[in-house]
């Protein structure tokens, strides 16, 4: 099993000045986990999202990150990959150059950026963004392995080099963004690995891995975007760990308070998040949210499903190191490759954040490695 972080560069309060702190904070994070043992980090892409994710230009988050350290994989979870976001072949060339100069360690995900604030932003249509996410893809994979590369399609590309060329070959391993059964099915079906989230809890990863590998059992390989065949499953796990563990409970779902509610904010036209006191039953509220979001649903006819209503169950590894192992025991049984830790969420302090990344790697993935840490490159 693997263990990794991700970021999204969540803050209250925006200004530019507490802007620049966190996204300073998170390359501090980033580099602690490292020291601390973790396998990887992951950085999204998303844009305009104020609060919820000021994570815009992650290629140079992830070059930054990348320039200070040495062992520690580097990915992108995810690149926004229809076109009006940018042209496959500058990420093409993007992720070689950081692949050369991070020494192999690049792991690429692909996302759509389908929320309506960042598709207006950049003149993308929803209708576009499932295939072109999958033409990118598989221009992507070809560009890489081919010294020569021309590409008809709803691009015309070519012929021509995309240089550098990368260090692992035939390119670095891919994945996708997986928040929904079809969205598993179609990563599964393209020969690639899945980012699941996980704020649903281990019974909602259990589904979500049944989803995937029955997906995997089922398919021909005639849809497979690349030769090379990724089935890494990385499930979400939203993380506080302190040896306080009430402290951390609060904390914890504080956070994921402020994270359930900017993404309603930007997904569903919800209200603008806010801090909140540490000592509020953050617990109850996300519980009372959820219960008025599934009656909100059942009174329009919808299914509640976990992909609504996750973000509001706590279930998490929130508490001490006990607590975080227990919880990571549940996933290994399901079977997920690698826990992808949540610690920078919103309203999370710094040194909390640090105190998290100190008693995972000091204590809970100690737990299950055996003896060697070894390359994560899955």
């Amino acid at each position: 099993m693997k263990f990794s972080m991700i970021f999204e560069a969540q803050l209250v309060d925006p200004t530019p000045a507490r802007e620049r702190q966190v996204i300073h904070d998170c390359v501090e994070q980033a580099v602690l986990a490292e020291e601390m043992g973790f396998d990887r980090i992951w950085a999204v892409e998303h844009h305009s999202l104020v609060r919820y994710a000021h994570m815009s230009a992650s290629e140079i988050f992830l070059t930054w990150v990348a320039a200070r350290t040495e062992r520690i994989r580097i990915g992108h979870g995810v690149v926004t990959l229809p076109f009006g976001y940018q042209h496959p072949v500058r990420v093409a060339e993007r992720t070689a150059m950081l692949d050369v100069l991070s020494g192999g360690r690049v792991d690429i995900g692909a996302g759509r950026g389908a929320t309506r604030q960042e598709m207006r932003m950049f003149g993308v249509r929803p209708e576009d963004t499932l295939p072109q996410t999958e033409e990118a893809l598989r221009i992507l994979a070809a560009a890489w392995r081919e010294e020569e590369f021309r590409w008809n399609g709803t691009l015309d590309i070519g012929p021509g080099t995309v240089l550098p060329r990368p260090v692992q070959a035939p390119h670095p391993p891919l994945f996708m963004a997986c928040s929904q059964h079809d969205s598993l099915r179609r990563a599964a079906e393209l020969g690639i690995g899945a980012l699941v989230m996980g704020f649903s809890g281990a019974e909602d990863v259990a589904a979500m891995r049944r989803v995937y590998d029955a997906a995997r059992a089922a398919r021909d390989g005639s849809r497979f975007v690349s030769t090379e065949v990724n089935d890494h499953f990385s499930a979400l796990c939203p993380t506080i760990v302190l040896d306080d563990a009430a402290r951390a409970l609060r904390l914890g779902t504080r956070g994921q308070r402020f994270f359930a509610e900017s993404i309603a904010h930007w997904y569903g036209g919800g209200p603008v998040p806010s801090g909140y006191a540490e000592d509020e039953d953050h617990t109850g509220a996300l519980a009372e949210q959820r219960e008025k979001l599934v009656a909100r649903l059942h009174e329009a006819d919808i299914p509640a499903r976990p992909v609504d209503t996750g973000t509001y169950n706590t279930d998490h590894a929130y508490g001490d190191a006990s607590t975080a192992i227990a919880y990571v025991e549940r996933l290994r049984e399901i079977g997920v490759d690698e826990v992808m830790c949540l610690i920078q969420m919103g309203t999370v302090p710094q040194e909390v954040c640090l105190e998290t990344i100190r008693q995972w790697g000091e204590r809970v993935i100690p737990s299950f490695r055996a003896g060697t840490r070894g390359d994560a490159r899955p």
